[in-house]
């Protein structure tokens, strides 16, 4: 009630408004990777998720993973929509959205790398689908722009697990004082799937390293006040 009605409801919602306008061309959504790789398939080191890979809703709800399961359902709904009112839909599935904020306020995402630098994950997963704020940004442009756009677009610079988050913080920042807590956390890294970035270079785009979308995050959080190290 809380996440997949207000999901699908408020998709459609602006979906509707711009059918009824003739002179919108091209409607660009932000979906989610949640709505690409939750769909029960083993994620071995030698797996390369691309836009073909749907996450099944039936699964997300018989694993109680709502969030997941919100985004798969609107997602469906929007391309149902599209198709039946012949409209030029552009999908962009971003992953954990990272980098400099632009707002004064804290948002989720934010809120989650600030809990990082203490060493915390506040996140539901220890797996993260990184990617720079601003090369979604640009993502949204090209694909408004570019005549050629169509279907979907994974957006993922890395897949990386918490920990070695952690240990590119405490690197960056060893005041943080992360050391006994990288020990505390401290495995063999290792390979992880991998999403495919060949269609959404297409679009013109160049990853930022997960690395310096970190740093740039944790620069922006002491730059408002968020965070004093």
């Amino acid at each position: 009630a809380e996440l997949i009605d207000p999901a699908i409801k408020g998709t459609l919602n602006v979906l509707k408004s711009c059918a009824k306008v003739p002179s919108i061309k091209r409607v660009v959504i932000t979906a989610s990777i949640v709505s690409v790789v939750y769909n029960g398939k083993p994620l071995t080191s030698d797996v390369v998720v691309d836009e073909t890979w749907f996450s099944d809703s039936r699964f997300c709800e018989k694993n109680k993973l709502w969030y997941m399961a919100s985004k798969t359902l609107a997602e469906e709904a929007a391309w149902r929509f599209a198709e039946e009112k012949r409209m030029d839909l552009v999908v962009l599935n971003p992953g954990f959205v990272v980098g400099p904020l632009l707002q004064p306020s804290l948002n989720y995402t934010s809120e989650v790398v600030l809990a990082h630098t203490r060493g915390e994950n506040i996140f539901p997963s220890s797996i993260y689908w990184l990617v720079d704020v601003q090369d979604v940004a640009y993502a949204h442009i090209q694909a408004f722009e570019i005549p050629s756009a169509t279907g979907r677009y994974c957006l993922v610079e890395r897949v990386v697990e918490f920990p070695e988050i952690l240990k590119t913080l405490n690197e960056l920042y060893p005041t943080l004082g992360l050391e006994r807590k990288c020990e505390e956390l401290h495995k063999p890294l290792k390979r992880r799937y991998q999403v495919s970035q060949e269609k959404a270079k297409s679009l013109g785009l160049s990853f930022t390293p997960w690395e310096r979308s970190l740093r740039e995050t944790v620069e922006s959080l002491k730059e408002k006040g968020f965070l004093s190290i």
